[in-house]
């Protein structure tokens, strides 16, 4: 049905409350990338109205420390554009402090915590191999 995959890939020693904001962030990060991937807004019977959500289901995958660098890198080598979320992030609180945080790492260094991607279905998972279902 999509030609394109969208996965998410959380590091899987965190913990639950931070893989569900890790994933809440990667995801907009996604939405604002591809903003064709989000539909019409919800209507309900009675007629509420509710937010528009994504058209393509995502996938969201869990990796160790190892394998989550592994996926940065080949995103990297691949050219596809991801959003990251690193493991300093969960100390500031908002964009600003974010980017100046995130701003501080390079890929050899960065301690990534999360890492989501749109691309063709065949590189995505090339890209994410290693990774495995979120349970």
């Amino acid at each position: 049905m999509f030609d394109t995959k969208i996965a998410i890939v959380v590091r899987n020693n965190l913990q639950s409350w931070q893989k569900l904001n890790v994933t809440a962030f990667l995801s907009s990060g996604i939405v604002g990338q591809f903003p064709d991937v989000i539909g019409e807004p919800y209507r309900d019977r009675a007629g509420n109205t509710y937010n528009a959500l994504s058209i393509q289901p995502m996938i969201v995958l869990s990796a160790d420390e190892t394998t989550i660098a592994a996926i940065h890198r080949r995103s990297l080598e691949r050219g596809v554009i991801s959003s990251i979320f690193i493991e300093e992030m969960f100390s500031t609180g908002h964009d600003v402090a974010n980017r100046a945080v995130f701003s501080e790492f390079a890929p050899e260094d960065a301690k990534v915590v999360g890492i989501a991607l749109r691309a063709d279905k065949k590189i995505v998972d090339k890209i994410t191999r290693g990774a495995t279902m979120h349970s």
